[in-house]
């Protein structure tokens, strides 16, 4: 009989197999009620799940990390029986946990309205009050589809016939008189579902993400533990719609997007400016680490893209033209191009590792409901480089480059780094003994540098294992930024080579590396991450110098010009405003420094100073002033 044992190394027998939900019984009262599924050998599963021989056990309750998950799956349910309850006829679809939240997808002639939102909601809350058993059943095949079908649920016959595969049991859920096909597990009530719950929006899903199916609706919503933190998810909500950089970008004059070119940015000039200052501080870390810039042509003929592999694989994302019967690819990546200046002239062992870099210009043709301003869009450039290297270089490169990263990623004032190592997939190229060699490359790095690091396995891409780098923002949202890939197969199928030591011809490792990835995805989040109020080495205007009156012109324009030929970012106000109206303008405009002139710092030669914050810093001469600014952009951020 069963020898259940627990996460602190203690070990229960039992008599006869036992539940899930028996064992926290016999633990205690409070664990009981306590207790919203288990994890059996690693398994979530149902509290009603049996254990009939020897196992290791831990009760999941609401303190656990995969609680939310549960929560926010069970919160789908619950919001499905309430649809159907209040719209007798509506079908269900899908309905899975999310980040954050939960959504299901609706087949429904009428549309629902925003305020229909409520009402489910409403009703969300009475089904979790009934606190209805929810119990797993197990359906013969033909059996659910009759079932399914009686009920005019014709999607859920889809799932039961085309999705779930032939000879897997069909699981049912059923809380009350309600029930839906799911692989579970779930809560053992409805009344275990937290009321901490909200319905967020409404969107159109094609069914099974096909364009020609038919469109289903989507009701978004998200779930927490207590309403403590529901209150503090929909605050970072509200935080982040203050600050989505397309209204900043707006309102900042940095940048727009129109109709005529979609998913493709026009830069106005402070926004190209922010976007200089990014592009020359990385091109200046690239050349202090060894990289070479190079730049390569926008449009390439077709069949460097097909021997490359991209056409097959990617064919969908390249933007095509013609011309004098030749096929060209509008240049989606750089990666090609770049074996092609390394393919330029004989290459010898002690050419290695070579590293190129560019900042090419590349179009993708992003599906329209995809884009989203600067983060997901059409064109884009980005902090791109290439290393050609030998076996035996794999490590060494992957240390300098992960450590040129981390140095980056302070300066930009990103702390928190958040690293996965993802390994070979099931389809690959190359022998097994190389990508050994490879991923061990790749974890020494890592752990050479003591970084806490995921493993992905199977995730890598077909050609080489990679690591992957995401930040975490000031709203604890996670972006996904830099990667360093280890490519086996593209160098040899563009004939790339150098000349070993031995005097024989091999083919090159290639290391495909990113830090910032897109700069227009990286300015939008900076763009996010600082409301628009970036820091003085960033800000597109560092200074503002202001007058009271019309007498203090002249030396208004000799204190810009004196920051100008510094090198500072310095413009004049000498409208004939008031001195507040100006200095509130400039602060919405979140220009750091605000310098004001009046006959007394005119006739002392210095500045009125105060920040963009509105504190005052007195009086500061010309000198000491230039020199407070020299500081803070060579602390960078």
């Amino acid at each position: 009989m069963p020898v259940v044992t627990l996460p602190d190394g203690s070990s229960r027998s039992y008599d006869n197999p036992v539940t899930v939900a028996e064992i926290a019984s016999d633990i205690g009262p409070g664990l009981a009620k306590a207790a919203l599924a288990g994890k059996v050998d690693g398994e979530l599963v149902d509290t009603s799940f049996t254990i009939g021989s020897d196992a290791q056990l831990a009760i999941i309750t609401g303190k656990s990390d995969e609680a939310l998950e549960l929560i926010r799956h069970d919160a789908a349910h619950v919001m499905a029986q309430a649809v159907q309850e209040l719209f007798p006829g509506t079908q269900v679809t899908i309905g899975p946990a999310i980040e954050d939240g939960f959504y299901y997808d609706f087949a429904r002639e009428e549309p629902f309205a925003p305020a229909d939102l409520q009402k489910i909601e409403d009703r969300m809350r009475e089904i979790v009050g009934r606190d209805l058993p929810v119990e797993r059943e197990v359906w013969d095949r033909d059996e659910a589809k009759r079932a399914f079908g009686d009920i005019g649920e014709a999607y859920k016959v889809e799932i039961i016939e085309d999705i779930i595969p032939e000879g897997e049991e069909v699981s049912v859920y059923r809380q009350g008189e309600w029930f839906d096909v799911c692989r579970g597990p779930h809560l053992p009530s409805t009344g275990k579902l937290p009321k901490a719950f909200k319905l967020m929006k409404l969107a159109g899903a094609y069914w099974r993400g096909d364009s020609n199916n038919p469109m289903l609706q989507r009701i978004y919503g998200t779930a927490w533990r207590d309403k403590k933190e529901l209150k503090a998810y929909l605050h970072r909500l509200e935080e982040a719609e203050k600050r989505d950089h397309r209204k900043i970008g707006k309102a900042l004059d940095l940048f727009h997007s129109q109709d005529e070119a979609p998913g493709m940015v026009f830069w106005h000039n402070r926004g190209w400016t922010i976007y200089l200052a990014v592009q020359q501080y990385i091109r200046d870390k690239l050349r202090d680490h060894g990289y070479e810039e190079v730049h390569t042509p926008q449009v390439i003929d077709r069949s460097l893209w097909e021997k490359s592999g991209h056409w097959d694989k990617f064919g969908d994302m390249i933007f095509t033209t013609h011309s004098e019967n030749r096929d060209y690819a509008i240049k989606p990546m750089n990666c090609p191009a770049h074996i092609q200046i390394y393919n330029h002239g004989l290459k010898s062992y002690r050419d290695l590792p070579l590293r190129l870099a560019e900042f090419g210009s590349c179009h993708r043709n992003e599906p329209s409901g995809t884009l989203h301003g600067l983060m997901r869009v059409r064109n884009f450039v980005q902090d791109d480089a290439h290393i050609f290297c030998t076996e035996e270089q794999i490590l060494p490169e992957v240390l300098a480059f992960n450590d040129l990263l981390y140095e980056v990623y302070r300066d930009f004032g990103f702390e928190e780094v958040l690293v996965k190592l993802s390994t070979r997939p099931e389809k690959r190229v190359g022998a097994d003994e190389l990508w050994d060699k490879a991923e061990k490359s790749l974890e020494d790095a890592l752990n050479e540098r003591g970084l806490d690091w995921e493993l992905q396995p199977g995730e890598g891409a077909f050609y080489g294992p990679k690591i992957e780098y995401s930040l975490r923002d000031c709203l604890n949202r996670v972006w996904q930024l830099g990667t360093i890939q280890l490519d086996f197969s593209m160098p040899g199928r563009l004939g790339a080579t150098y000349i070993a030591e031995d005097n024989s011809k091999q083919v090159p490792v290639m290391l495909h590396r990113a830090i910032l990835g897109s700069i227009e995805r990286f300015i939008g989040i900076l763009i996010e991450h600082h409301a628009g109020a970036f820091p003085l080495w960033l800000s597109p205007v560092q200074a503002v110098v202001m007058n009271i009156t019309d007498r203090q012109a002249d030396f208004c324009r000799e204190v810009a010009k004196s920051l100008q030929d510094k090198g500072f970012r310095a413009e004049l106000d000498l409208r004939n405003e008031k001195i507040g109206f100006k200095i509130r303008e400039h602060t919405l405009q979140r220009t750091p420094y605000l310098l004001v002139v009046g006959d007394r710092e005119m006739e002392n030669r210095s500045v009125a100073l105060r920040t963009r914050s509105g504190v005052d810093l007195g009086g500061r001469r010309i000198i000491k002033k230039k020199k407070r600014f020299e500081a803070e952009v060579v602390q960078r951020a």
